[in-house]
C-alpha cells in the first residue's frame, strides 16, 4: 500500500508559542483525519519544541523541530501504532526507514514549511521531510532518479537518535510515558559505522584563502559597499567565529561593545555561542586594522567605545543585524568570485576547494593555520568555544596523519 505523502506539523517557534488550528488549517484536517491518538501525540511534540525553543538555541529547535516532525509522520503514516507502545525494534525500523525513505518524502532543496494565503498558514507542497543535499550550483529539478540516491551520512543518522532520544526523554520527565526505546536501540543500529577513517577538515589551502583574501579586499576598494563583504570574510577566519555568532539571533545581537580591551590593551570579543554559552575570545592585533577601516565606513570612530549599541554587521536596509542567512549570501559572492579567478589563473582543480566551500571552511581555515603556527591548544581551544581540547585535537591536529602519509609514500610497487 502506498505511503501518504507527510505534510509539515510544525511552525517556527514564533508561530508555535501562539499556535491556532484555525490558522493553520492543513495541520487540523490531517491530524483529525487520523486515529484520535494522533492529536495527543501533536501535543507531546507541540509542548517538547516550545521547552527546547524557551531553553535552548534557535539552531537546537529547529533540528528538534525536524526530528520530532519526522518521527511522528513515520509513527502517524507508517507505523501506525502510539508512541507508549513502540519497543527496540520498532526504532530500528524507523532508523531504517530514515536510511531509505520513499522518494515522495524527500525533496532537493530547502523549502519553507507553510505558506501563507488568504489570512491562512497552508502547507507547501514543495516541502518534504528529507533532503537530499546536492553539490553546490547543481540543478535542483524535481527528479525522482536523483531522489533515489539518498542516503544520510553518519552525523544525520547520530541526529536523528539524539532527537528521538530527547523527545523521549522530555516525554517521560513529564510522565507522559515509562520508557525510552531509542535510547537502547541506537547501540544496535546496523547503518552506524565505527569510524577510523583519515579525518581531514574541511578548510582551504594558503592559496586559496589568498585568493578569497584578495578578491574581498579588491571588491571593497573597488565599492565601498563591499567593505562589509571584507570585514565578514576576515572575521570568520581571524576570530573563528561560526556564521551564527555573527548574526543577529531573536534572544542576542552581537554589538559593538562586545569588543572590548582590558587594562593590558589586549582587545577582546564577546561571543554567544552554541549551548547558550557567552566566551570572550581574542581579537589579533592583525584584524585591528579592518575593524577600522570597516568602523570608518560606517562613519563611526576608529575603535568601538563600550556604550556603543550598533550592530556589529548591520543590514543595508532597515535595522537591525544580519541574519545567519544575509550573512552567508554575503561570503557565498566572494568565494564564488575567488573560484572563478583561480580558476582562470590556474586550473580547475587548484580551485576546486573554493567551489565546494562554505562559511564554515573560514573557521577551520583559520584554526588549521593556528594549530600549524604552533598556537597552544588550549588557548585555540577556548578561543573556539570547545567543549574539550580533545574537541580541537580531533578536528585539528593533523601532525601524525602527515607523518604517517610521508612514511607511506616511500613504500615501492616492485
Amino acid at each position: 500500500m502506498a505511503i501518504r505523502k507527510p505534510i509539515p506539523l510544525y511552525p517556527t517557534y514564533g508561530e508555535l508559542k501562539d499556535f491556532s488550528f484555525n490558522d493553520y488549517p492543513d495541520v487540523r484536517y490531517f491530524l483529525e483525519s487520523g486515529e484520535p491518538w494522533w492529536q495527543a501525540h501533536w501535543h507531546w511534540g507541540q509542548e517538547f519544541l516550545n521547552y527546547t525553543g524557551r531553553n535552548k538555541s534557535e539552531h537546537t529547535f529547529t533540528r528538534f523541530r525536524n526530528e520530532t516532525e519526522r518521527f511522528l509522520l513515520w509513527v502517524f503514516l507508517v507505523k501506525g501504532t502510539p508512541m507508549e507502545r513502540l519497543r527496540k525494534a520498532d526504532i530500528l525500523e524507523y532508523a531504517d526507514f530514515c536510511w531509505q525513505p520513499p522518494v515522495s518524502w524527500i525533496c532537493l532543496a530547502n523549502h519553507g514549511k507553510f505558506m501563507l494565503n488568504n489570512g491562512r498558514y497552508i502547507q507547501n507542497k514543495s516541502w518534504a521531510p528529507y533532503k537530499l543535499k546536492l553539490p553546490k550550483n547543481s540543478d535542483t529539478s524535481n527528479s525522482a532518479s536523483d531522489k533515489k540516491k539518498y542516503k544520510p551520512s553518519q552525523q544525520t543518522l547520530s541526529a536523528t537518535f539524539t532527537g528521538i532520544i530527547a523527545f523521549y526523554k522530555y516525554l517521560m520527565d513529564e510522565e507522559y510515558l515509562f520508557g525510552n526505546p531509542a535510547q537502547i536501540a541506537k547501540r544496535d543500529c546496523r547503518h552506524f559505522i565505527k569510524d577510523a577513517q583519515v579525518k581531514e577538515v574541511r578548510r582551504l589551502t594558503e592559496a586559496q584563502w589568498q585568493y578569497v583574501f584578495d578578491v574581498a579586499l579588491t571588491m571593497a576598494n573597488e565599492d565601498p559597499i563591499y567593505e562589509r563583504s571584507l570585514f565578514v570574510i576576515c572575521a570568520l577566519k581571524a576570530l573563528f567565529l561560526r556564521i551564527s555568532e555573527l548574526s543577529e539571533r531573536p534572544q542576542w545581537t552581537p554589538i559593538m561593545s562586545h569588543f572590548w580591551q582590558d587594562s593590558d590593551g589586549n582587545w577582546w570579543l564577546k561571543i554567544f555561542g552554541k549551548g547558550r554559552k557567552l566566551r570572550d575570545i581574542t581579537v589579533p592585533d592583525s584584524f585591528i586594522p579592518f575593524l577600522k577601516r570597516y568602523r570608518a565606513y560606517r562613519g563611526l570612530s576608529p575603535l568601538p567605545t563600550s556604550r556603543e549599541i550598533q550592530p556589529i554587521v548591520e543590514k543595508i536596509r532597515g535595522q537591525g543585524g544580519m541574519t545567519s542567512r544575509q550573512l552567508t549570501r554575503v561570503v557565498q559572492q566572494v568565494l564564488d568570485r575567488a573560484y572563478d579567478e583561480m580558476r582562470q589563473a590556474e586550473n580547475e582543480d587548484s580551485a576546486q576547494k573554493l567551489k565546494e566551500a562554505s562559511t564554515h571552511w573560514l573557521r577551520h581555515t583559520g584554526a588549521s593555520m593556528e594549530i600549524e603556527r604552533g598556537r597552544p591548544l588550549k588557548d585555540l581551544s577556548e578561543d573556539l568555544g570547545h567543549s574539550s581540547m580533545a574537541t580541537t585535537d580531533t578536528v585539528y591536529v593533523h601532525t601524525e596523519r602527515k607523518v604517517r602519509a610521508k612514511s607511506g609514500k616511500q613504500r615501492g610497487v616492485k
